[in-house]
């Protein structure tokens, strides 16, 4: 076997700046995917830049808890209403799920939505992901692993996050270390949400990476700490997540805080030290695309089921 690792940008699609930036991290550099958020105000600026960027591999990113749903609200009144979605925080959306006050109806027609909008473009999703990764929590798993099979996606984002080498990454950020602590904590928190959602999983529906990088990294990605990321792999597909991107007006006004943080992440995504790293390192870059077709061919047979991690 080999290490391989997939180095996918969130928020495609948040704004347009941010989709400039991360076709830059595509095309000059390591960056292999990205994760579509079709509710966002640069959702067609993205769609032209997939065109015109082909081997970027693109998933879902799907949003269940910020701005305004794809769906009449009306006919989604358990999750969203005239002013958007109801539950802001991923959190208050774990909490009413839990309580039973989404139905599982209003929930399959958003998800149903949200991948037909891309569908509707003639453009292919390879995976899913979620936004505040909302799409583990174990009543949305349950619907993605019905719903997407049927748009031809068999992959999905496995966030059991590991931090190499976390005391380097706080020492090196000494102001912020309740922040980075808080996302470690978040972190873990998501890993054991996703491995409750696999138990429950009647049947292997997914794909997944091997390994997962970059909650407790957000907004702190830096040279050493991406250094560590690689030399902690092993054999396999692996995944990083990182958030690339320009700030603008569209941004400021966007409820993120990650900002200034993008710029500094696209400037190390588009580095010569990280191709360097990965050189060395002995890490071929890889999509969710390579993926699927090493798993089965976005066929759900035998070899599909023995690797899938979900």
């Amino acid at each position: 076997m080999s290490k391989k690792l997939i180095i996918a940008a969130d928020d495609f699609g948040l704004t347009p700046r941010i989709n400039e930036a991360i076709a830059i991290a595509c095309r000059d550099g390591i960056v292999t995917s990205a994760s579509l958020m079709v509710t966002g105000v640069g959702f067609e600026s993205a769609l032209d830049i997939v065109r015109r960027e082909p081997k970027l591999d693109i998933g879902l990113h799907l949003n269940l808890s910020e701005g305004r749903p794809i769906s009449n609200p009306s006919k989604i009144p358990t999750l969203a209403d005239s002013n958007g979605f109801l539950y802001k925080h991923p959190l208050k959306l774990a909490a009413a799920l839990f309580k039973g006050r989404i139905t599982t109806d209003d929930l399959e027609r958003e998800i149903r939505a949200q991948i037909e909008k891309v569908a509707g473009s003639a453009l292919s999703l390879t995976h899913v992901d979620g936004h505040k990764h909302v799409h583990v929590m174990p009543q949305v798993l349950r619907i993605i692993s019905k719903v997407a099979p049927e748009y031809g996606i068999y992959a999905i984002r496995l966030p059991r996050e590991r931090v190499p080498r976390f005391a380097s990454m706080l020492a090196r950020n000494k102001r912020y270390w309740r922040q980075i602590i808080k996302q470690y904590a978040f972190a873990k928190v998501i890993s054991a949400v996703s491995r409750i959602s696999q138990r429950r999983q009647e049947r292997p529906a997914f794909v997944a990476p091997d390994r997962f990088y970059g909650i407790a990294q957000t907004g702190f990605l830096d040279l050493k700490g991406f250094s560590d990321i690689v030399y902690d792999l092993d054999d396999g597909i692996h995944e990083l997540m990182c958030h690339p991107g320009y700030v603008d007006d569209a941004l400021k006004k966007a409820p993120t805080r990650l900002r200034a943080q993008r710029e500094r992440e696209l400037e190390l995504l588009t580095g010569s030290e990280v191709r360097t790293l990965l050189t060395d390192a002995g890490i071929t870059l890889v999509s969710y695309r390579d993926l699927v077709e090493n798993y089965g061919n976005r066929r759900a047979n035998t070899v599909l089921h023995r690797y899938s991690a979900i």
